[in-house]
């Protein structure tokens, strides 16, 4: 893996974009499609230390997939994970790409064990597997909670000891165009000095992640900007699904999500008052009612609206712009919880899991359970400055955790733009309003690779371009700003805040016209290069873009479907239904005439009848 010397203008056949589980698989299949190509990969920050997959972590971290013991079992088991790939997904996906995502699982996670995945095994060999949400059969793969860590490890490993160029601690800023409307390099941007570079290229992998720093609430890392959804749009290619955002509860100290065991151990929620504040927004419930929707958050995050426990996500947004902050006490019991008031599910979920019923320690506090069922998350915390058996105090918040959508792609990773490809969480198309817990891992392996093949057979049929320039990179770069603009810090911040408190949780039609406009206002004034780094400002012009379009899918789509929540009005109590008959499809966005335009269009529909789920 050697490092590319710098040079003002340079040259390649691939030219790959991100440092994370799917750019790393997608250089590595470009190069092992014809080793005879120039590879190159370019990435913010260090790889191996920057991005979602090298920096995410949960108590057991999944990669979905069909393997030869899943259940059902057959040649055609894969079917049934394409079927729940699509019908969690509320049918807002295209059905083909669930199809390959699928029928492709096995062979992905055949080539991470290869390269030295360490995937728990059973004590009959096989790989462990278990269920998640959204799955009609147990098919997660999993290594512990570090999964994506290791996957990560492996790919770069792998790639080390490959021909593959790398660029760290640079960004790509724009895609270079020919009169044609064919990609034919970028304009690159050094994150140390600024300096402004070209790079011709006869095909383009766009692999940089979500846009989770469009909001000021989210468990993303900071280089994750939307660069790929900003480029991608525009240089002319479609956006697709972008209002489905998964949001959890986490810790706003330590960005852990407050699922599993977090909510089983059902400790109260309050505001930093004290109050306990959820039957308010739950009026007329019972403490047996409100604590087993609490204890459901715990297998149901991010929230969706098919389940009633958004109900706690809901409350929690409520009171958070009220202006109040939000805190779980583990040292309390909610008030009317007691051993008559459990909901008997409970008591049974709490015997099965640990072998024994719950007894009168366990009903001291919900500290008391979580120490039962969960130790080292206790201990976990405490590490981190945060001792549950002092205060017994968590703050929470609604935090961005994943992009279901991004640059419309197809079946080869291909998208409306010839010679741009894409893969990762910066593709849509594949996943829907909502996805099975570890297909993320699963999409960045199946359409990194194709991604990267279709790239490589791509390039075999280009030919560079001899007259890019760095004048050319400069012009592309420059023509983001307006010198007269606010400044990139002033702007994130605006933008930051509003999309969390108009374009979280709670969707309104009044909140999200507020939000369309407002950040229209922040476009015509513009981004000012000065007063921050080069690629900084850059971030803040593809943050700003990404938010318009978020916002005007949002706005668009008057149902609630998945993780976006339409209310009428500030104070419904419930969200709008969802409305298979005018919304079963999905809103594609487009720039025409230098502004997003959003249509709503039928996705690929399965050709066979019937649902396997049946």
């Amino acid at each position: 893996m050697p490092s590319r010397q710098h040079s003002q203008i340079r040259q390649t056949d691939v030219l790959v974009v991100g440092g994370g589980g799917a750019a790393l698989r997608a250089a590595l299949a470009a190069q092992e499609t014809d080793r005879s190509l120039d590879v190159t990969l370019i990435t913010k920050g260090q790889l191996g230390a920057s991005g979602v997959t090298a920096t995410a972590c949960s108590d057991r971290m999944a990669f979905h997939a069909t393997l030869a013991h899943t259940p059902p079992g057959g040649p055609d088991s894969w079917r049934h994970h394409a079927e729940d790939i699509y019908a969690i997904g509320g049918r807002v996906s295209d059905y083909d790409l669930a199809e390959i995502l699928a029928r492709n699982a096995a062979q992905a996670v055949a080539y991470l064990q290869d390269l030295g995945v360490p995937w728990v095994h059973r004590a009959d060999g096989a790989i462990d597997q278990f269920l998640t949400d959204g799955s009609l059969y147990p098919r997660a793969c999993y290594t512990g909670p570090h999964t994506a860590n290791h996957i990560e490890a492996a790919l770069l490993d792998r790639l080390r000891g490959t021909p593959v160029h790398v660029i760290e601690h640079h960004m790509v800023a724009q895609l270079l165009l020919a009169e044609s409307g064919r990609v034919v390099g970028a304009a690159i941007v050094s994150e140390q000095n600024g300096e402004v570079s070209a790079f011709a290229a006869r095909s383009v992998v766009l692999a940089t992640g979500g846009a989770g720093r469009a909001f000021a609430s989210n468990v993303f890392p900071p280089d994750c900007t939307g660069d790929g959804y900003a480029m991608a749009y525009r240089a002319g290619a479609e956006l697709v699904n972008l209002e489905f955002i998964q949001i959890g509860l986490c810790s706003t100290a330590t960005k852990l999500a407050c699922s599993g065991s977090m909510m089983r151990s059902l400790p109260r929620l309050v505001d930093d008052g004290g109050r306990e504040f959820l039957a308010d927004h739950m009026p007329g419930s019972s403490p047996q009612t409100r604590a087993a929707v609490f204890f459901a958050k715990g297998a149901s995050w991010p929230l969706s609206q098919r389940d009633a426990s958004h109900q706690i996500d809901v409350a929690v947004a409520r009171e958070m712009l009220s202006g109040r902050r939000v805190f779980l006490d583990y040292l309390r019991n909610p008030e009317g919880l007691t051993a008559g008031t459990l909901p008997p599910t409970i008591g049974e979920w709490y015997e099965q899991e640990r072998g024994a019923p719950l007894n009168e320690e366990d009903l001291i506090s919900p500290l008391a359970r979580l120490r039962a069922i969960n130790p080292p998350s206790v201990d976990w915390l405490a590490e981190r400055g945060i001792d549950l058996s002092a205060e017994g105090l968590l703050e929470i918040a609604p935090a961005v955790q994943h992009f279901q959508g991004g640059i419309r792609i197809r079946a080869c990773a291909d998208t409306a733009v010839r010679g741009l490809f894409a893969a990762g969480e910066a593709a849509g198309g594949q996943h829907g309003a909502n996805r099975p817990g570890g297909n993320a891992l699963l999409d960045s392996q199946v359409f990194g690779r194709i991604a990267g093949e279709s790239a490589a057979n791509a390039a075999r049929l280009s030919s560079l371009d001899q007259r890019i320039d760095v004048e050319a990179a400069r012009r592309a770069i420059g023509s983001l700003f307006t010198a007269a603009g606010r400044s990139p810090d002033e702007v994130l911040t605006d933008v930051q805040h509003s999309m969390s408190e108009r374009c979280g949780v709670c969707r309104t039609t009044d909140g999200l016209q507020w939000l369309v406009a407002h950040l229209q206002q922040i476009a015509d004034v513009g981004v000012s290069p000065s007063g921050a780094p080069l690629a900084r400002a850059v971030e803040a012009v593809n943050v700003l873009q990404v938010a318009q379009a978020i916002a005007l899918a949002a706005l668009s789509r008057d149902e609630s479907r998945g993780p976006h929540l339409r209310f009428p009005t500030a104070d419904a109590a419930q969200p709008l239904e969802c409305d298979d008959r005018r919304w079963e499809r999905y809103i594609v966005i487009r720039k025409a005439a230098g502004e997003p335009h959003a249509r709503a269009l039928v996705p690929v529909r399965p050709q066979h009848t019937g649902d396997m789920r049946d």
